[in-house]
């Protein structure tokens, strides 16, 4: 029997992998100039995700040791997203 709580589940941590996901291309575009920030759809969505997943980053970041530009806080949140996903998954699928 398939749990309708463990599908939303997992549907809404794919959601959140792939807004992750384009946050971080986007940052890549941005650092290596091949977005401007001077374009205003490119700042609404860069600064959009921003504050989207800030919340998500700024509880780990305090944890995480100071590596100069590199930022971690990314990977733990997609570590902890493919726990809850295995979790969810056996919610969603146990009989």
């Amino acid at each position: 029997m398939i749990s309708a709580l463990g599908v939303a589940l997992l549907a809404l941590l794919n959601v959140a992998w792939w807004i992750i996901v384009a946050h971080i291309v986007i940052g890549w575009l941005v650092n290596f100039q091949v977005l401007n920030l001077q374009q205003p759809v490119v700042a609404q969505i860069y600064f959009g995700l921003n504050r989207l997943l800030e919340p998500l980053y700024a509880p780990i970041r305090r944890f995480l040791p100071n590596t100069g530009g590199l930022d971690f806080s990314p990977l733990v949140v997609f570590i902890a997203i493919i726990f809850l996903q295995r979790l969810a998954a056996q919610m969603a699928y146990s009989a």
